[in-house]
């Protein structure tokens, strides 16, 4: 066991908003005086008028209870997390003398949180979450392949409980092991089927951030100016939706207060909303998609997704790989960057076979899909009816937030795919 940590933080930020001018201070210092001090030096450091303004008599909004929590963590010791842990080594250990190291991390989380605005607005809500994660490394000689699964929900410790956590051990080990194997793909442009799950990470990273008004109020995505615009073909339809019951990136409240909803992004191909928090809405005119997020009190909260899945189509995998010639089948992806500027991306594949006059072949590894969302939206031609979903961590101005992504297996036309 390498580590184990348990720990309360605590603390309150205060956000001061003038126009489209944002000023947000932060503390856990539970002094008046020392608050009150901070937001005077903050407001006239900006040069902004001093003085008390209006403010509305608080009352108290209800939340429907969404996500029922079984076991709460913070009553449950973190000792009954080891066998689970020991539980998934020992299982991917024992597939193959060639598994080298198993890294395992079982994390829960409590957070509670008060939202109030001088309108009136107080709401109070509970975000009880859990992950379970396992790496695994093979080696032969000098060669070495990493794969591994992190399932996350929006659950107390009753998450493990319905957990396959020797399943999860096998898959991770097992796929290391083949790509050990593999040879290396040979790059080009190349028409490329999209693994389900977190293959949905491309979406997210190439199209979700360009979506959201913290980039398109600053003109920084090649989206700002295509509200009503067909951007896919009339196959794709993407989704952001914060109220699906017990889901990793659910919230039943965003962190400006307002109750979170289904958002259609894009429908049948057609750009139809953005994701907006309170600032981005006022300035470019649109409604609130209860998208206003942020990691904790450390941060003033903007505009974030929160379950973002592409919907499932029709397309049948087995009909997507017949229908190519020569291409690349990304089963599943791994790691990757993107500039939300200008849509470029990077991202490698984590287990990916050739495809040879409709049939898939061996396995092939050191791939990379490179593009531009952009350009690569009206690529997919091919939407699958195997909708997956994954957890995942989403990094940006407002700290790390809990976000899912998905979709079902996808075929792109053509890509780039980086070789060796």
């Amino acid at each position: 066991m390498d580590s184990l940590s348990r720990g309360i933080d605590f603390g309150f930020g205060i956000r001061m908003v003038r126009g489209g001018e944002v000023l947000y201070v932060q503390s856990n210092r539970e002094d008046e005086v020392h608050l009150l001090s901070l937001m005077s030096d903050l407001v006239s450091a900006h040069g902004w008028p001093s003085g008390l303004g209006k403010v509305a008599p608080m009352k108290m909004t209800e939340l429907p209870e969404v996500h029922p929590i079984d076991r709460d963590p913070s009553r449950s010791g973190q000792g009954e997390k080891l066998p689970w842990c020991q539980l998934a080594d020992e299982t991917a250990r024992s597939i193959s003398p060639k598994v080298v190291q198993v890294a395992v991390n079982a994390f829960d989380q409590v957070q509670d949180v008060l939202i109030a605005n001088s309108e009136g607005l107080r709401v109070e809500d509970q975000r009880t979450r859990s992950r379970f994660s396992v790496s695994v490394n093979a080696a032969d000689g000098g060669e070495l392949t990493t794969s591994s699964e992190s399932p996350g929900a929006m659950q107390g410790r009753e998450f493990y409980d319905r957990l396959d956590i020797p399943s999860l051990a096998r898959s991770s080990a097992e796929r290391a092991l083949r790509m050990l194997d593999a040879g290396y793909i040979e790059g080009g442009k190349m028409p490329v089927i999209i693994g389900n799950a977190f293959g949905g990470v491309i979406f997210h990273e190439a199209c979700g951030h360009p979506l959201e008004t913290e980039a398109v109020r600053k003109k920084a995505t090649p989206f700002a100016d295509r509200l009503g615009q067909e951007i896919a073909q009339p196959c794709l339809t993407a989704i952001d939706d914060g109220t699906l019951p017990g889901v990793w990136g659910s919230v039943r409240v965003d962190d400006e207060g307002m109750e979170t909803q289904k958002t259609t992004l894009i429908e049948k191909g057609v750009l139809k909303n953005f994701l907006s928090d309170r600032i981005g809405a006022k300035e470019l005119g649109l409604p609130r998609t209860g998208s206003g997020r942020r990691e904790s009190f450390r941060y003033a909260p903007v505009a974030r997704m929160r379950n973002t899945y592409i919907a499932p189509g029709k397309d049948k995998v087995d009909d997507m790989v017949s229908s190519v010639d020569e291409g690349f089948y990304a089963k599943i992806l791994g790691g990757g960057s993107v500039n939300p500027a200008t849509g470029e991306f990077n991202f490698s594949v984590q287990e990916g076979y050739r495809i040879s006059k409709g049939k898939l072949g061996e396995p092939l590894r050191g791939a990379t899909l490179i593009g531009k969302g952009q350009e690569i939206m009206p690529q997919i031609s091919m939407v699958g009816d195997d909708l997956e979903m994954a957890a995942g961590m989403c990094g940006a101005s407002s700290g790390s937030v809990p976000v899912t992504v998905g979709q079902p297996t996808l075929k792109v036309d053509e890509i780039l795919v980086g070789g060796r």
